[in-house]
């Protein structure tokens, strides 16, 4: 019984599997043949990946959009570990009565759909232009100041901090540290798995964002790797490859990062659930 138990388990995790990787396994297929064959459903490798590619390249500006994406990404992770960590480390090992109910109030903003706030967002950038250019509509930091932290990743945060030995703090505190030196030389180093997996999420998150970006982005030059396949497959007759081209290349980012991180990744998860 038990035996049988166990095959079953196996079957339903190999059809499992094989569901979730066949749309990346088709994706890879179809950037190296031609759009027919795309349409036409064929799933053994063609011999047009360098075309593709040369037609990709030649149609678009993909370098300028991969240099956008890879900006806004990098520095909204790099604020987003700044600032949701100091908030999870400052709700956790500070002790005050209305801690609570503001981190109610943040879990309850999860809840607002971020569709609803892009009208007044735009509106409120929209005036920011007027006096300040640089960071108001069809600028990179735009994109950046709305998601360069999140509800979830302050919890996240918070949640991994609570296995974080309080030892160290008071320890820290006796050495003479001050609250930031107590946090960048012992926080930080110990909870380095927390960081990577939170920074996997936003990454992935930042690079793959496109409906704000669609929103705020208005020149060509500014347009980021997910706008840019949009466009591609709005076309009157889009050609499949050149699109799946596109998105193989869109993807090798956020797989590499994943796959170098993966370790800490469900280290980092790990400590959330518990």
């Amino acid at each position: 019984m038990i035996k049988l138990k166990r095959i079953f388990m196996y079957v339903f995790l190999t059809i499992a599997a094989i569901i979730s990787v066949f749309p990346l396994f088709w994706m890879v297929i179809s950037a190296t043949n031609q759009s027919v064959d795309v349409t036409r459903g064929r799933l053994l490798p063609g011999a047009h990946t360098l075309e593709n590619l040369q037609a990709l390249l030649n149609s678009v500006d993909l370098m300028t959009a991969l240099a956008n994406s890879a900006k806004i990404s990098i520095t909204t992770t790099i604020l987003s570990m700044l600032i949701a960590s100091l908030a999870g480390y400052g709700f956790e090992i500070y002790k005050s009565k209305a801690k609570d109910i503001v981190f109610t109030i943040l879990l309850l903003s999860m809840m607002i759909p971020f569709a609803s706030l892009m009208v007044p967002l735009y509106r409120m950038f929209g005036s920011i232009s007027q006096t300040m250019p640089a960071i108001g509509i069809n600028t990179l930091s735009a994109v950046v100041l709305p998601t360069m932290t999140t509800a979830f990743l302050i919890f996240f945060f918070r949640q991994n901090t609570k296995m974080f030995p309080k030892e160290l703090v008071e320890a820290g505190r006796i050495d003479g540290l001050s609250e930031l030196g107590v946090f960048f030389r012992i926080y930080v180093p110990t909870m380095k798995t927390t960081y990577a997996a939170a920074a996997i999420i936003t990454f992935m998150a930042s690079w793959n964002n496109y409906l704000w970006p669609l929103v705020v982005l208005q020149s060509p030059d500014k347009m980021t790797i997910p706008l840019l396949i949009s466009n591609l497959g709005s076309s009157y007759s889009p050609d499949y490859g050149i699109i799946m081209m596109a998105l193989v290349i869109a993807t090798l980012p956020t797989a590499l990062i994943f796959f170098l991180m993966q370790k800490h990744f469900v280290a980092g998860m790990m400590g959330s659930v518990k």
